[in-house]
């Protein structure tokens, strides 16, 4: 949803209504997590997907059919044996998608959502899917004010406290209510879609590596900051438009700067002066990833320094070195995508084998 969001913003700012299809929950090896979204607008512009290809088409009819009736529906795709020419997921996965029209009269605060997503704002959607509620109807919920309402008081104070704890972990999915927002109780079927700001990855060391690692991480969806001290190197002419580079000792840098769960961190220094009292920083604060390139004499020498400077079994368990996953990579863009790949696959925990060489489930559900 986040990717076509400025797409959405330019429609809904014209008054050009449009049918929004978003995936509100999986099964089994589907190919799209909840919150993945596609709408059809003017002239059966499409943007975004829900399903890779699979069932695109059908959907496409479905946000049609929304616009012109002005209704929602709940519809799941999943794939069945006896019927080879039926509409569904090749994968063997399913798929609930919630379709709706949206419109200034029937989404008055889409807008606003649209515009937070853009700055950053962290902010969550509540939409009715199902139950004695009105299906479609839009809550929208930041940290210090609502917008919308899903129906009756109840629901949208229980929900709006909902949405803010979801809000914090950036989670989405589907949460269940009485009529009234009454807890325990499964009548009224809300979704919640978060949308916090994208995660950071802060690069370290401003060589060649590190611009190929920017771009790729900014086309993964980071918040890219490049940091060195040496201000030869850290000019924003050798980095990708959008990276924030700045000019600092890394240590210093990552002392001063918000980490979370989310944060990923690649020390591309290979220099003990730089990257020893950076990762000493980095190792004893929250991080999805940390990485740090050199040679394996390199890596030998830095974890020497680093038991010397205190840092215990555990925190040094956290550290991926050599950086990246064995592809043999030579250029700066191949060892790119080799730490990149090794990011993905220890966020969503993957082996890094082949997948011709693994059985079982291509998309499995993350464990959260």
């Amino acid at each position: 949803m986040r990717e076509i969001l400025p797409a959405l913003g330019r429609w809904y700012a014209k008054g050009t209504p449009f049918g929004l299809a978003t995936v509100v929950a999986v099964s089994r090896s589907a190919p799209r997590d909840p919150g993945a979204a596609m709408a059809v607008g003017p002239g059966d512009e499409v943007v975004g997907s829900v399903s890779g290809g699979c069932v695109e088409g059908a959907v496409l009819e479905l946000a049609r059919e929304a616009v012109e009736s002005g209704g929602t529906r709940l519809e799941t795709f999943g794939y069945g044996d006896e019927d080879a020419f039926a509409v569904g997921l090749t994968c063997g996965g399913e798929i609930t998608l919630l379709v709706r029209p949206v419109t200034a009269a029937l989404d008055p605060s889409f807008g606003a959502v649209a515009q937070s997503v853009a700055a950053g704002r962290p902010v969550t959607v509540a939409t009715v899917a199902d139950g004695p509620a009105e299906r479609g109807a839009t809550l929208a919920v930041w940290a210090d004010e609502v917008s919308g309402t899903l129906g009756t008081t109840g629901l949208d104070v229980a929900v709006t406290a909902d949405a803010r704890g979801e809000l914090a972990l950036g989670a989405t999915g589907l949460r269940h209510y009485g009529p009234r927002g009454e807890r325990r109780e499964d009548a009224v079927t809300v979704f919640l879609h978060s949308f916090a700001p994208p995660p950071r990855m802060l690069v370290f060391g401003a060589i060649d590596y590190a611009a190929a690692v920017a771009r790729i991480g900014d086309f993964l969806g980071y918040r890219v900051t490049v940091c060195d001290a040496r201000p030869v190197f850290a000019t924003p002419e050798r980095f990708p438009a959008g990276v924030e580079v700045v000019v600092e000792w890394p240590h210093r840098f990552l002392r001063g700067t918000d980490t979370d769960e989310r944060t990923v961190v690649c020390v591309l220094t290979h220099d003990p002066k730089f990257d020893v009292p950076l990762l000493e920083e980095a190792l004893r604060r929250p991080a999805a990833y940390i990485g740090a390139m050199g040679s394996r004499r390199t890596h030998d020498d830095r974890m020497k320094r680093l038991r010397d400077g205190g840092l215990t079994r555990a925190e040094l368990a956290r550290l991926r070195s050599p950086v990246g996953l064995d592809l043999g990579a030579r250029t700066p863009e191949e060892v790119a995508v080799s730490v990149a790949a090794e990011i993905v696959a220890l966020r969503w925990g993957g082996s890094g084998a082949p997948l011709a060489a693994t059985d079982g489930e291509i998309h499995p559900r993350p464990q959260r």
